[in-house]
């Protein structure tokens, strides 16, 4: 996988599209490493989105990537469950990233990147573990959504283990396995009660997407990725404003974002 993927980088007729792809894979980083072989089929499948969302909807993106298996499997929502009499709770691991590392960060920014203050001078939280638990009940009820040929399973169930998923296939939501009842997100955001799994992801996904702090969070990234490590105050605004509008009332348009970066006068 590893070797497909940097002969497609050296050799591709679209070297900005590979570049972007491969900042991205920076930070939206599923650890690989102890799955085994069959993982390949994963990593690939995982390379492909990000290579068909360089230049997208930062928002759609977002939602590929946490319905890909190979993402499911490492942060652990393939196969997380809705909380039962026995004490088990949904798995946290992913709707902790997905706050910390994918979208948000771990304080409120202003549009230049810097950190907001309170009244004492100090950083403001964007979450904490109340709604790290909230976030975890949208992402239970995900399982595998194929099964590559094999001898002993004709048909993907929940709680199928991934040695013989179809990787290159979305997780599809179990919805007796999902967790329901509202779920508070951050900022007070209430998903309601009695919709879909998939609406619950779909909601939860799109509001992370509209928080302030994804613009100037995930700009400077990419400028640190693709131009200089240390932007200035003023570059990673210019950055942001064009994520929050990319001109024609677009939030999340990346093909803007990235000409943004690569054209800036810095």
């Amino acid at each position: 996988g590893d070797v497909a993927i940097s002969r497609q980088i050296l050799l591709s007729s679209n070297p900005v599209r590979m570049r972007v792809a491969l900042a991205l894979s920076e930070f939206f980083c599923p650890n690989s490493d102890p799955m085994g072989w069959y993982v390949n089929f994963g990593l690939a499948h995982f390379w492909d989105l990000l290579v068909a969302g360089a230049f997208g909807n930062f928002r759609d993106l977002l939602e590929a990537v946490t319905l890909s298996p190979l993402m499911g499997e490492c942060l652990n929502m393939n196969d997380s469950r809705r909380a039962d009499a026995t004490g088990r709770v949904p798995d946290e691991n992913y709707a902790r990233e997905i706050m910390q590392l994918f979208t948000i960060g771990l304080y409120e920014l202003n549009q230049d990147g810097s950190r907001k203050t309170d009244g004492q001078g100090e950083w403001i939280p964007t979450y904490d573990q109340a709604d790290i638990k909230e976030l975890a009940k949208v992402f239970t009820g995900l399982g595998v959504g194929g099964v590559m040929e094999n001898e002993w399973v004709d048909e993907p169930y929940f709680g199928l283990d991934i040695y013989v998923a179809d990787m290159t296939t979305p997780m599809i939501m179990y919805e007796e396995w999902h967790q329901p009842g509202t779920k508070t997100l951050v900022n007070c955001y209430v998903i309601p009660a009695g919709q879909t799994g998939l609406k619950d992801i779909n909601d939860a996904v799109h509001q992370l997407f509209l928080h302030p702090n994804v613009g100037p969070f995930i700009g400077k990234q990419l400028i640190q990725r693709l131009v200089t490590s240390n932007p200035t105050p003023g570059y990673i605004s210019r950055v942001a404003a064009v994520f929050a509008d990319n001109g024609q009332g677009e939030r999340g348009d990346m093909g803007a974002v990235i000409k943004a970066i690569l054209m800036d006068p810095e």
